[in-house]
C-alpha cells in the first residue's frame, strides 16, 4: 500500500504551508512524513503487508530526513554561537579608530586619509566627489603613503557644504595622471551589530560597513 493513498484514503490534514526558511521547509517534510508513515502501518492488509524492502526503504529514508533536521538545528545553533563570538571580539573595537574605503558625512569636521602613491608619481591630488558623483574640489595632497588631514575646503578654500563626499587620489607624473585610487579613511567606531548574520560597525561619521572591510585599525589620538 502507497503511504499517499493510505494518508488520502483517511482524510489525513494535508501537508502545512512550505515557510520561507529552509529549516521550516524540512521540519514540515518531516513532520509529514511521521504522519504518513503512521497512516501505512494503521492501514496495511493484515494478510497483505508493505513488502518488507519498501518498509525499509521509508524507515531510511526517515532517519535521513531526521537527520537533516538535526543537522539544520546544529548549524543554526553553531552560526549563533560564530555571531556572538565575533561581537564579543568586536566590543574591544568600539572607541577605536579603523580604515576603510568608506565615503565621509561631512559635517565641518577633519577627515584623516590615507592612499599609496604610484611608484612613479611625483605629486598627488585629493579629488572630493559629492553624493552626485561629481568634483567638487581637487586639492594638493603630500606624496606618502602615511595618513593625512582633509580638512574639508573646497578649491577656494571655503568649507564645503555639509554632505556625503567620495575620497580618492590621483598620482600624477608631470602632467600625465598615472592613476586614481579610492582613499582610505579614518573614523572611531561607535557600534557593533549583526545584520542577517553578519557583523557591521558603524562610524563617528554615521557610515555603515561590514567588519570585513575594515583594513586596519588604531587607538584614537
Amino acid at each position: 500500500m502507497e503511504i499517499l493513498s493510505a494518508l488520502q484514503s483517511n482524510n489525513a490534514t494535508p501537508a502545512p504551508v512550505q515557510e520561507n526558511s529552509a529549516l521550516a521547509s524540512i521540519t514540515s517534510d518531516f513532520d509529514m512524513f511521521l504522519r504518513l508513515l503512521t497512516t501505512q502501518m494503521q492501514n496495511q492488509d493484515p494478510l497483505d503487508p508493505a513488502d518488507s524492502t519498501e518498509y525499509t526503504a521509508q524507515l531510511a529514508t526517515f532517519s535521513g530526513v531526521e537527520q537533516q533536521v538535526e543537522t539544520n538545528n546544529l548549524l543554526r545553533d553553531l552560526q549563533a554561537s560564530f555571531a556572538s563570538m565575533n561581537m564579543g571580539q568586536l566590543s574591544g573595537w568600539i572607541g577605536m579608530e579603523a580604515r576603510a574605503e568608506v565615503p565621509v558625512n561631512f559635517t565641518g569636521q577633519t577627515t584623516m586619509v590615507q592612499v599609496a602613491p604610484h611608484a612613479l608619481a611625483d605629486r598627488m591630488e585629493l579629488i572630493v566627489r559629492n553624493g552626485a558623483g561629481d568634483v567638487v574640489a581637487s586639492v594638493p595632497a603630500v606624496l606618502t603613503d602615511e595618513p593625512f588631514a582633509w580638512d574639508g575646503r573646497g578649491n577656494d578654500g571655503t568649507p564645503l557644504p555639509h554632505d556625503t563626499y567620495s575620497l580618492s587620489v590621483q598620482s600624477w607624473s608631470g602632467e600625465d595622471v598615472l592613476e586614481e585610487r579610492a582613499a582610505f579613511v579614518y573614523g572611531e567606531i561607535t557600534e557593533a551589530q549583526t545584520l542577517s548574520g553578519e557583523v557591521w560597525v558603524t562610524m563617528e561619521n554615521g557610515v555603515s560597513l561590514p567588519a570585513e572591510n575594515v583594513q586596519g585599525l588604531r587607538r584614537a589620538p
